[in-house]
């Protein structure tokens, strides 16, 4: 009789269904999970590294951890705030951006040659992943104002937001962080194209970034080397190929299933920036091609995520947060593209964190707080369609 009670709890908990979630749960879980692959990884990568230069092999480890507990508590924060209250104050965040890139200009910390970070003691500030998501958020705001705009008139709808963007290029680009720039120029083409933004302008706009963006190649010779050493790392294996040999060696050492967690050997700083801008080829190596296409799948499956919180968003005339669930999408899939791509040696190598897994306090949190957004939206839709249906349902009992 004393087991039987236990047992017929256990029964019962079993056979009831779980309650009605007024979330995504899925979401917290991909999102939760990418968090914990970066956090093993990060370990794993950093193990040499953080063993040479502060004789603490797990260094980056606990700062990792503590900007993953930051992070966490960040989201919570956010997602008591309701969309509306974001759209209220996009502007203001965009001028906290500018306030903030101009300040590390002036006073910022210099890492090999860039200057992008701002000290705050805990960590290092990067201005740049603010200025990422404010000009989302202040782009989602703006189509929802100036729709018609947008879709039918050239200066006054669709050169304007590109005049805010040439703002923040112009401050992104004195660090230098052209990566960046990148970034924001296709989730910025994305969104106007949600919106309906007249295609001829579309790719004529299109076309002129692509010129700008070479020309900026151009115009400086670290970025040309860049560009020549990733057409033929192998002719300068040691010099300006380097980083992209190593890399590549890292994948062909993987195989199908890797050389296991910890027996990396480029990691051994063979490979620079390991733990950081590389750790997908960490991930190739110890892991394995299964590895990789199971990191890359939980990432497609939250970018997949996005934009269907997005097109629900939508359909409840949530017109600021279906755009900016679509912004937060493309700038995950394209940041995602680059990062993988300079690993394998298919894009010109560049200083963009893979999401959610990358070691990189700014980056972390800033895109935790993006899929806490996403939430949110996935909640407020939730909530109208319940209250809806308590609507009808007290107008039927009358």
């Amino acid at each position: 009789m004393v087991l039987s009670k236990p047992l017929s709890k256990i029964l019962k908990w079993l056979k009831t269904p779980s309650p009605e979630a007024f979330f995504d749960r899925q979401l917290v879980w991909i999102a939760l999970g990418l968090m914990l692959i970066g956090l093993v990884m990060v370990t794993s990568a950093s193990f040499p590294i953080s063993s040479r230069l502060t004789h603490q092999p797990f260094h980056f480890m606990f700062r990792h951890a503590l900007f993953l507990l930051l992070s966490l508590i960040t989201s919570a924060v956010v997602l008591q705030i309701s969309m509306r209250t974001w759209l209220k104050y996009s502007s203001v965040m965009l001028a906290i951006s500018f306030v903030l890139l101009i300040v590390v200009l002036l006073a910022g910390h210099s890492v090999n040659g860039a200057s992008r970070w701002i000290p705050l003691g805990l960590f290092n500030l990067q201005p740049a992943e603010v200025a990422k998501l404010s000009l989302f958020m202040f782009m989602s705001g703006y189509l929802v104002r100036k729709q018609d705009e947008v879709r039918q008139t050239f200066f006054g709808g669709f050169l304007k937001p590109i005049m805010v963007f040439g703002s923040l290029a112009v401050l992104l680009l004195g660090q230098p962080d052209l990566g960046t720039v990148v970034v924001m120029l296709v989730t910025l083409f994305g969104m106007l194209f949600i919106a309906g933004a007249k295609l001829t302008q579309f790719i004529a706009l299109m076309l002129a970034g692509v010129l700008a963006v070479v020309a900026l190649i151009l115009a400086e010779p670290y970025r040309i080397r860049r560009v020549t050493s990733f057409w033929d790392p192998w002719e300068d294996p040691f010099g300006s190929g380097y980083q992209l040999t190593q890399s590549l060696m890292a994948f062909g050492r993987g195989e199908w299933f890797g050389q296991g967690l910890g027996n990396s050997v480029q990691k051994l700083e063979y490979l620079p920036e390991a733990h950081t801008d590389f750790v997908f080829a960490v991930i190739g190596e110890e892991l394995g091609f299964i590895g990789v296409v199971l990191v890359l799948m939980l990432i497609f499956s939250l970018v997949l995520k996005a934009i269907f919180i997005g097109k629900k968003a939508f359909e409840h005339k949530e017109y600021f947060s279906g755009y900016l669930a679509f912004g937060i999408g493309i700038w995950f899939a394209f940041q995602t593209l680059v990062n993988v791509g300079a690993a394998a040696g298919i894009v010109p190598t560049k200083g963009l964190t893979l999401p959610l897994i990358s070691y990189g306090g700014s980056s972390l949190i800033i895109m935790s707080v993006a899929v806490s957004m996403l939430l949110r939206i996935d909640h407020e839709c939730r909530m109208q369609d319940r209250n809806e249906v308590e609507e009808i349902a007290i107008d039927e009992e009358k």
